[in-house]
């Protein structure tokens, strides 16, 4: 029986690591890379870089040119690893918010395990994982594993 394991990825370090464990840990499994654009927040740019969200405006045609040209730079960046690990990899993207759209996805598509990266820093005052892992670790209908 074949698997299929979602991993958000935001261009990040720590998603481009949440990529490789799955791909080690799950050698026969469909792997399915799940970028989502933040309507509202920060997104890493190609070079990991955190980037305005609002630079140029939301919503206009300079905006939506930039989030196509970032979502296939981040792809083909995630292509990569796969190859790396000679294996193929699904590609998906939306627009939104993420933590909702990770769920739903995780909800409304047969996936058996979602493998996600974590900003949250451990300490008293703040959470041990950033929002979306920890909604996605509170919420999702499936196995969760979380990797720093």
């Amino acid at each position: 029986m074949s698997s299929t394991v979602l991993v958000p990825v935001d261009g990040s370090p720590l998603s481009r690591r949440a990529l490789r464990y799955a791909f080690e840990s799950f050698p026969d499994a469909e792997i399915v890379a799940y970028h989502v654009t933040d309507l509202f927040g920060p997104s890493y740019g190609p070079d990991g870089d955190l980037e305005s969200a609002f630079e140029p405006m939301v919503g206009t045609d300079a905006w939506d040119a930039r989030v196509r040209e970032t979502t296939e730079r981040l792809f083909a960046d995630l292509e990569a690893v796969a190859a790396d690990h000679d294996r193929s990899i699904t590609l998906e993207s939306d627009v939104g918010d993420p933590a909702r759209l990770v769920l739903e996805y995780a909800t409304e598509e047969p996936v058996d395990h979602v493998v996600i990266g974590s900003h949250g820093r451990p300490n008293a005052r703040r959470p041990m994982f950033g929002s979306v892992a920890d909604s996605v670790v509170r919420r999702a209908p499936t196995t969760v594993t979380v990797v720093r």
